[in-house]
């Protein structure tokens, strides 16, 4: 696979939505290689995150963005499934409270930034300041348009202070979206993950679509670029995003620190 390569949308290149496959498996042939693959990736991962721990010096942010049943809970169950929840933390970001609202609109992500030698996975993120409150008309274009820069330099210096950053934007179709919703209605065990609210933002998809652009074309930085996933086919959501992780880890290298003391004198009696 060349999942990252594939994938990412470079800094300033001229970027549609349109133009990503929603279908598109890289050349993965078939589900059961790729579960295979996942399978081989869900044991690195949990070896990587031991040294992330152990190291103490540097975090990974993984942020999860997309349509309602786009597979952002789907995505955290199936790859991050060998993670130690003692060095992960996924926060969902829901409507702001309202000790929320009474500060600025980054605050409430500051305060569950991943520690060093951690990894936190949002599922939603700080990106709704410039998506929902867009599409809804919560705040205007001459507010929420600043924010594309702050959200960049704001990013710029996490990555500076030692946190790597992944985005994922994972791209389903309007069609695939609403056979999704139509299962949560048909299938009881799924009931529960319904509401009435999937409707009415269902149809707004046209400027989710835009403002998603947007947001992937001027916040796709050197620091912190955005992965487009084609997500149709949840098989490769799992492999292409377990196989970016998992490469995004290695490049950063953790390592086991050497022991405080000389423990060759020890003895335990």
């Amino acid at each position: 696979m060349h999942a990252a390569k594939c994938f990412i949308v470079r800094p300033g290149k001229h970027f549609k939505l349109k133009d990503v496959d929603p279908d598109d498996t890289d050349g993965v042939r078939g589900k059961d290689k790729a579960e295979a693959l996942v399978k081989d990736n869900i044991k690195l991962l949990s070896d990587l995150q031991y040294r992330l721990y152990a190291e103490h010096r540097q975090s990974l942010l993984i942020v999860l963005q997309g349509m309602d049943a786009a597979g952002k809970d789907g995505t955290i169950r199936h790859v991050m499934s060998g993670l130690n929840p003692q060095g992960c933390n996924v926060i969902p970001f829901k409507v702001p409270s309202a000790e929320e609202l009474s500060h600025d609109y980054l605050w409430r992500i500051h305060r569950v930034l991943p520690a060093k030698g951690h990894i936190g996975i949002f599922n939603r993120s700080h990106y709704e300041d410039v998506l929902a409150v867009r599409v809804h008309n919560l705040a205007p274009k001459a507010v929420w348009s600043k924010r594309y820069d702050q959200i960049n330099q704001f990013e710029k210096m996490l990555v500076e202070e030692g946190t790597t950053i992944l985005k994922f934007f994972l791209h389903i179709s309007s069609d695939e979206q609403k056979t999704r919703l139509q299962d949560r209605l048909i299938d009881p065990s799924k009931n529960w993950k319904f509401t009435t609210s999937d409707v009415e933002e269902r149809k707004h998809w046209n400027s989710y679509q835009q403002a998603y652009e947007d947001v992937i074309r001027h916040c796709s930085t050197t620091w912190a670029p955005w992965h487009v996933i084609p997500a149709n086919h949840k098989w490769f959501r799992n492999v292409t995003i377990s196989t970016i992780i998992c490469d995004t880890l290695k490049a950063m290298d953790p390592r086991i620190p050497a022991p405080l003391t000389d423990l060759r004198r020890i003895r335990i009696s």
